[in-house]
């Protein structure tokens, strides 16, 4: 595992209070959540809505984990996609974590059904997607739209050296290694004391669970790295991924340069990386990283910008969610 922008620095503060509850309820500080620890705010609600959707109570961890690696193999984060594999032989789930790994459909109707859900939703208008499932599975799947792109940024693609996790016998191992964890069903609501007090409802599909009140901290959090950029700027991005709907742009760079082409020079590598978070995260640089902390130096502006991109994905699906839940 390398860190593709910068290296994080050691957890202070909020930070490492995150890192001690990810101690307690998770593996540790892993490295999804130290990369974002330039950024506590960040990093304190993308675990919170993780923790509070994917880990704590007693719905189907089995499936929670397989939305977690759908999305994850429909926003292309390998490593996202390895770690939840080897998280369902954790949970004796052996055939099914390869079956998903060689992206065939789970012989399980519900299984099948949840995994074809959570991949629709990359483009949910072209797919007339929409979630008809409950707030720790609605959860689990936002989370990881945001979480994926996150990750995707800032981490290479190889959990383990050389990629060895990518290997069933690796994955089956790991999984042992992992298991009590993925058995355990943290307290609900433990989290959200590292949050900031709620300026707004939780959303109406969250049911009023502390689901909802994690995702309006993240999307409090993240908002501010759109502060960063110029109104247009802003506007460019809301609107791309409006009508773009979470399509793969085949060339990611050139496509998104395209798109700034007619901002001041001042704003274009900005909403250019705010862009790329949203739809190709790692094709974002370090030469891109360069030339934004030229004028914004330190990590914490940079994580809080390309947060800005992928939770403005993540809300264009959170969007599409009919008001019906089972």
């Amino acid at each position: 595992m390398t860190y593709r922008l910068f290296d994080p620095p050691q957890a202070t503060g909020l930070a490492a209070l995150v890192q001690r509850q990810l101690r307690e309820d998770f593996l540790g500080p892993v490295p999804t959540f130290r990369a974002l620890s330039p950024a506590p705010d960040v990093m304190a609600a993308s675990w919170a809505l993780m923790r509070e959707s994917l880990l704590a109570g007693d719905a189907g961890r089995v499936e929670r984990e397989i939305v977690a690696a759908a999305i994850s193999r429909a926003n292309r984060c390998r490593f996202c996609l390895d770690a939840h594999l080897t998280m369902l032989h954790g949970l004796g789930e052996h055939d099914l974590a390869e079956t998903l790994a060689r992206d065939d459909p789970p012989l399980r109707p519900r299984h099948a059904t949840l995994a074809r859900w959570a991949a629709a939703s990359r483009t949910p208008r072209a797919s007339a997607w929409t979630g008809p499932y409950g707030p720790p599975l609605t959860g689990t799947l936002l989370a990881f739209h945001f979480i994926n792109r996150m990750v995707s940024a800032l981490l290479g693609p190889d959990l383990l050296p050389g990629g060895i996790q990518r290997y069933a016998t690796v994955r089956s191992t790991g999984g042992r290694l992992v298991a009590r964890t993925a058995r355990a069903a943290p307290e609900p609501g433990r989290s959200l004391p590292l949050l900031p007090a709620p300026v707004s409802p939780p959303p109406a599909w969250s049911l009023s669970t502390p689901i909802g009140v994690a995702y309006e901290a993240l999307r409090g959090a993240a908002s501010l790295g759109g502060e960063s950029l110029s109104e247009a700027g802003r506007e460019t991005v809301a609107a791309t991924v409006r009508w773009e709907d979470g399509r793969h742009p085949a060339r990611p760079a050139e496509w998104a340069a395209d798109l700034v082409r007619d901002l001041p020079a001042a704003e274009r590598v900005g909403t250019r990386i705010a862009l790329l978070a949203a739809f190709a995260p790692a094709a974002i640089s370090r030469g891109d990283a360069g030339l934004w902390q030229l004028s914004r130096p330190g990590p914490a502006d940079l994580v809080r910008l390309i947060a800005y991109g992928a939770f403005t994905a993540t809300d264009h699906v959170a969007r599409a969610l009919a008001p019906a839940h089972r």
